[in-house]
C-alpha cells in the first residue's frame, strides 16, 4: 500500500453493487497480519468466548482493517464520506457442516422500513483463507430489495460465495438475503461482521465516477428478476439527483391501470410496477397514493417505494395522507413518512406535518418520523427540538434513530447536546454508543468536550482479562 487514500469503486463496480447488492473485494495485508488476527481470535474465543460488540477493542489490530484503502474506498463509494460505524459488531464462528438459514439481518433486534437506497451496508471480513469447503458466507444476488424470500432451492446455484484468501471481504447492502454455508472441513472459520450507516445525503457521486448515465453492468445475470427503472433511479440518487424518475414516461391510461393491478403481484413484479408508476407523472402518482392508503400492508409498502422516487408530484398527496389517516392506520402513516424522508429536500414543506406525528401512539410511526427528519435536509430549530425530545422516547429504537438523525445535522444539532448527555446514560447500549457518536459529528467545542469526558469515564482496557487482571 503506497498510501491510505481511499481506493474508490469504479463505475462498473458500482453498477454491480446496485444490481446485485454485493461485491467481493480483498485487502493486501501481509499473511503474517492475518495469522496474528486468527491466533488472537482463537485465544479469545477459547478463553473468553465471543467478545460481541467488544470485538474491535479486544482485537486491537483489527482497526487496521477499517483503515485500509480498499475498505474505506468501498464504504465511501457506497455510503458517502463521513459514514458511521455501528456500535454493533460480531465475530461469526462457523464449524458446522449444516448450512445456516437464509435471512436478512434485523436492525439490532428491531424492524424498520427498509431503504432501497443505500443508507446502510455491511462488511463481512474473513481473516483466514476461506475456500468453499470452509463455509464462507453465501449471498443471494439481487435480493436486497425483497422483503420476502422469493427464491427457490433450484436458484441457489446463483449464490455468491465470499470465498478466497485471507483478507477477502463481502461488501453487502444491509438488507440482502444471506446465510452461512456448510463447513465440511470442521476447522474454525471466522467472519467478522461490521455495520455502517450513511450520515450525509449524496450531492454528487462519491465513487470514481466517469460516466454520468446509468447502464447495466456487463454480463448481468440475476436469479429472480431485473429492475432497470429502479436501478437507474438508485444510480441517479447516488449521484445527487432526487426524484429523477418524475415525468420521464409518457402516461398511458391502459398501462397505468395494468401497473396499478401489478402492485399486488409477486414482489419483484410489484416493485417494477411501483417504479414505473413513479415515472408516469401525476396519473401514476395518483395510483400509488390510492394503493398506499387502501392497499394491503405489502401493497401499501410497495407503493411507498414508488412514491419515494416520484418527485414533487407526490408530496401534497403524502402530506394529505398523513393528515387524513386514522391513528390506527399506523402502517399507512409510517409508509407515507418514509416516502417523504426519501424525497429529502424536495419535501421540506412537509416537515411540520412529519414533526406533528411524533405525538402518535405507535412507535413504528415515531421511528419513521425521526428517521425521515434526518434525511430531509432541513436546518429547522423545530426539527432539532423534535429529535432532542425523541432521545427520551419510551421506545429504544426511536431513541437510537433520533441520535442517528441528529448526527446528519452536524453542528446545527448543538442545541440537542443536553439531551445527548442524558442519552449517554441510557439503559440501551446502542442508544448510549450512538449518542456519543453523534457528538463527534456535531463537532463543536462543547460537543467535543462532552464526548471526551464520556470516553475517559467509559474507556476499556483490551488487555485486562480474568487471567491478566493487572500486570503488565
Amino acid at each position: 500500500m503506497l498510501n491510505n487514500s481511499p481506493l474508490l469503486l469504479t463505475d462498473e463496480q458500482m453498477r454491480n453493487f446496485i444490481t446485485k447488492g454485493c461485491l467481493i473485494l480483498k485487502t493486501d495485508f501481509p499473511r503474517e497480519f492475518h495469522e496474528s488476527l486468527v491466533e488472537q481470535l482463537n485465544t479469545v474465543y477459547t478463553a473468553e468466548g465471543n467478545p460481541g460488540n467488544n470485538l474491535l477493542p479486544r482485537i486491537r489490530e483489527l482497526r487496521k482493517v477499517f483503515e485500509h484503502p480498499v475498505v474505506t474506498g468501498a464504504l465511501t463509494s457506497v455510503l458517502g464520506p463521513n459514514y458511521m460505524m455501528h456500535a454493533h459488531r460480531h465475530g461469526h464462528y462457523n464449524a458446522s457442516s449444516t448450512a445456516g438459514a437464509w435471512h436478512k439481518d434485523s436492525y439490532w433486534g428491531y424492524k424498520k422500513m427498509r431503504n432501497h437506497h443505500p443508507h446502510w451496508a455491511m462488511i463481512m471480513y474473513f481473516p483466514q483463507d476461506t475456500p468453499m469447503e470452509l463455509g464462507p458466507t453465501g449471498v443471494m444476488p439481487g435480493t436486497q430489495n425483497y422483503e420476502s424470500r422469493t427464491f427457490q432451492a433450484d436458484e441457489q446455484e446463483a449464490e455468491v460465495l465470499a470465498n478466497g484468501e485471507a483478507g477477502t471481504f463481502a461488501l453487502i447492502h444491509y438488507d440482502i438475503w444471506h446465510r452461512s454455508t456448510p463447513n465440511v472441513l470442521g476447522q474454525p472459520r471466522y467472519m467478522l461482521k461490521f455495520e455502517f450507516m450513511r450520515t450525509e445525503m449524496p450531492q454528487a457521486p462519491s465513487w470514481n465516477n466517469q460516466e454520468s448515465e446509468w447502464r447495466r453492468p456487463a454480463g448481468l445475470k440475476l436469479p429472480i428478476a431485473e429492475h432497470d427503472v429502479m436501478w437507474r433511479e438508485t444510480w441517479n440518487w447516488l449521484s445527487g439527483q432526487v426524484g429523477s424518475l418524475a415525468n420521464t414516461t409518457a402516461p398511458d391510461a391502459a398501462r397505468i391501470k395494468e401497473l396499478g393491478e401489478g402492485l399486488g403481484d409477486f414482489e419483484p413484479v410489484a416493485i417494477n410496477a411501483a417504479y414505473e408508476l413513479a415515472a408516469s407523472g401525476q396519473a401514476g402518482v395518483d395510483v400509488l397514493l390510492e394503493a398506499l392508503r387502501n392497499g394491503e400492508k405489502q401493497v401499501s409498502r410497495t407503493a411507498a417505494y414508488g412514491l419515494s422516487a416520484a418527485g414533487r408530484e407526490a408530496i401534497a398527496g403524502l402530506v394529505a395522507t398523513i393528515a387524513e389517516a386514522a391513528s390506527e392506520d399506523d402502517d399507512v402513516i409510517a409508509h407515507a413518512v418514509f416516502a417523504l424522508g426519501e424525497l429529502r429536500g424536495l419535501a421540506s414543506e412537509a416537515i411540520p406535518a412529519v414533526v406533528a406525528q411524533m405525538q402518535h401512539p405507535s412507535a413504528k410511526v415515531r421511528c419513521a418520523v425521526v428517521d425521515a427528519l434526518g434525511l430531509m435536509e432541513a436546518q429547522h430549530d423545530d426539527v432539532v427540538a423534535c429529535l432532542a425530545r425523541a432521545l427520551q422516547d419510551e421506545n429504544a429504537q426511536v431513541r437510537f434513530m433520533a441520535s442517528l438523525a441528529l448526527s446528519r445535522l452536524g453542528a446545527y444539532a448543538e442545541a440537542a447536546i443536553p439531551q445527548l448527555e442524558i442519552a449517554m446514560d441510557d439503559e440501551n447500549r446502542y442508544v448510549r454508543a450512538h449518542a456519543a457518536e453523534t457528538l463527534s459529528y456535531i463537532g463543536t467545542e462543547r460537543a467535543k468536550n462532552t464526548l471526551i469526558r464520556f470516553l475517559l469515564n467509559a474507556r476499556w482496557c483490551p488487555t485486562t482479562t480474568a487471567k491478566n487482571a493487572f500486570y503488565p
